[in-house]
């Protein structure tokens, strides 16, 4: 039953991962410029590990979007931008492209959950 309720909310859930994330990366430098809070070295480690949670978020919305009734192309075009997101992520340290990369990885993603909602209200309307 539960996760039954997690299939139908899973592109919402990968939606507002992808957002949420994309907003963490854009007022990160700010933050860590501006604000006296992030002198404190455990509350910096902390923000700067969300990352770890919005790959999980996202792995989570991926595995339950496309566990039943997302089309092959959407399902492809999930994990593809589900790998590319985590490995931007993960390497963003190293080089300024990955940063981007995880950029469009994320934007991606969105678009793809909401091609995914929009193909599962033509197929399933009653």
């Amino acid at each position: 039953m539960k996760t039954d309720i997690l299939s139908r909310k899973a592109d919402y859930i990968g939606i507002t991962g992808s957002v949420l994330c994309i907003i963490h990366c854009l007022i990160t430098p700010i933050l860590l410029l501006t604000s006296s809070i992030f002198q404190n070295s455990t509350i910096r480690v902390g923000y700067l590990s969300l990352d770890y949670v919005f790959i999980g978020v996202n792995i989570v919305a991926v595995y339950f979007a496309t566990r039943h009734y997302a089309a092959p192309a959407i399902k492809k075009s999930l994990w593809g931008f589900l790998a590319l997101f985590t490995v931007a992520l993960l390497l963003e340290d190293e080089a300024p492209f990955f940063e981007y990369l995880a950029y469009a990885a994320s934007a991606g993603l969105v678009i793809t959950h909401l091609l995914n909602i929009k193909q599962h209200k033509l197929n399933h309307t009653h």
